[in-house]
């Protein structure tokens, strides 16, 4: 990710430490106390999680931070509540944006992403969901890919992907044109209860 500064009041860098928000503004670094927003995450069934996301304009920037702030605390929650979760789309909780959020390392936000080199390989996984967490799927999955996004400054990034974590930036994409695993699935017999995993080939 560049290093460059941001150069307006609202391309900020934000970053997440015990809840607290770190923003870049007007050349520094300014730490200010916030308050934990865990949102609801629509479950499986929820008309909307089948919508197509519209694209974040450039005057909504801003905005964003305040949403990328509740997808960083419903995240962070999902995962000491259930010990997963590396990423989460906006819609999941009801901001029908396309604006992606994950946290493995640090966290990285992905505005308006687009997949694109998408290899001929490809991989069967048994996939998981905020949106349906009890739930395993098989679907199969681009072995690598390459994702082009903008960061919270407006700079165009791009990121290629392999692996885990091109599965999983597939997922979350996928959430944004309404797309859910359980409409991937392989056949009839591509699902499974998550008590069930060490069963499953």
């Amino acid at each position: 990710m560049s290093k460059s500064q941001p150069t307006s009041r609202f391309h900020s860098e934000i970053g997440f430490v015990s809840g607290e928000v770190t923003e870049f503004r007007e050349g520094r670094y300014l730490r200010t106390e916030k308050s934990v927003a865990i949102k609801e995450i629509l479950l499986l069934g929820n008309p909307r999680l089948y919508q197509m996301s519209l694209p974040v304009a450039s005057d909504e920037h801003g905005q964003m931070e305040a949403v990328v702030a509740d997808l960083h605390d419903t995240l962070i929650d999902f995962r000491k509540r259930c010990g997963a979760g590396r990423a989460i789309a906006a819609p999941q909780i009801g901001v029908m944006k396309r604006l992606l959020y994950m946290h493995i390392d640090k966290p990285v936000v992905f505005i308006n992403p687009v997949l694109k080199e998408k290899s001929v390989a490809v991989i069967d996984v048994w996939d998981d969901c905020m949106s349906f967490p009890d739930l395993l799927v098989k679907v199969k999955r681009h072995q690598t890919c390459t994702i082009e996004y903008h960061d919270m400054a407006g700079r165009k990034q791009r990121m290629r992907l392999a692996g885990d974590l091109s599965e999983l930036l597939q997922h979350e994409y996928d959430h944004l044109d309404g797309i859910l695993a359980v409409s991937r699935a392989l056949d009839r017999h591509s699902f499974a209860l998550r008590s069930q995993k060490d069963l499953l080939a």
